[in-house]
């Protein structure tokens, strides 16, 4: 039988669970070559190439993660609400700090999304985003195409059921 997911990492081992069910429910809804992102904890960037490999990806720290190490780590930031501003250009204290991590949050996902696209040499490569902070960030940019709030699942049901017909 063919395998579900072919892969091209270095160390497979290491490779999340999550990555996995994202990589082929990605490829089975969407189609290859494409891109997904997992808006979690951390943010995972995964790569299937147009023969629908898995070929890598990159992990960043996630937006809520880093919004509370900000605060952590300094010693008169305050606490703050994550949302989306109206302007990037904050008029004090809280809404430069929901400016920075949103707008910033959105500008490193189009330039990982746009280095991906001309690393793979697929401009067109689809799109789809995952995860709790998927709609937020997705609102902002056009270089998400999808959300798909049930990414993993669907990826984890189409490994049961393969996993069924052995």
């Amino acid at each position: 039988m063919q395998r579900l997911l072919q892969h091209r990492d270095d160390n497979p081992q290491a490779l999340g669970s999550d990555r996995i069910c994202n990589a082929v429910a990605a490829q089975a809804y969407y189609g290859a070559p494409c891109i997904f992102i997992d808006f979690g904890t951390a943010t995972t960037f995964g790569v299937v190439d147009e023969k629908g490999c898995f070929v890598g990806g990159c992990i960043c720290p996630g937006i809520k993660i880093a919004s509370e190490a900000l605060v952590r780590g300094t010693s008169k930031l305050p606490n703050f609400e994550l949302v989306k501003p109206e302007t990037v250009i904050g008029r004090n204290t809280i809404t430069n700090l929901q400016s920075g991590m949103f707008y910033g949050y959105v500008g490193q996902v189009e330039y990982l999304i746009r280095k991906m696209k001309d690393e793979m040499n697929r401009p067109d490569a689809f799109v789809v985003a995952t995860g709790g902070m998927a709609r937020m960030i997705a609102s902002e940019t056009r270089a998400i195409n999808q959300i798909d709030g049930r990414l993993t699942l669907k990826g984890l049901r189409l490994i049961y059921e393969r996993n069924l017909e052995e």
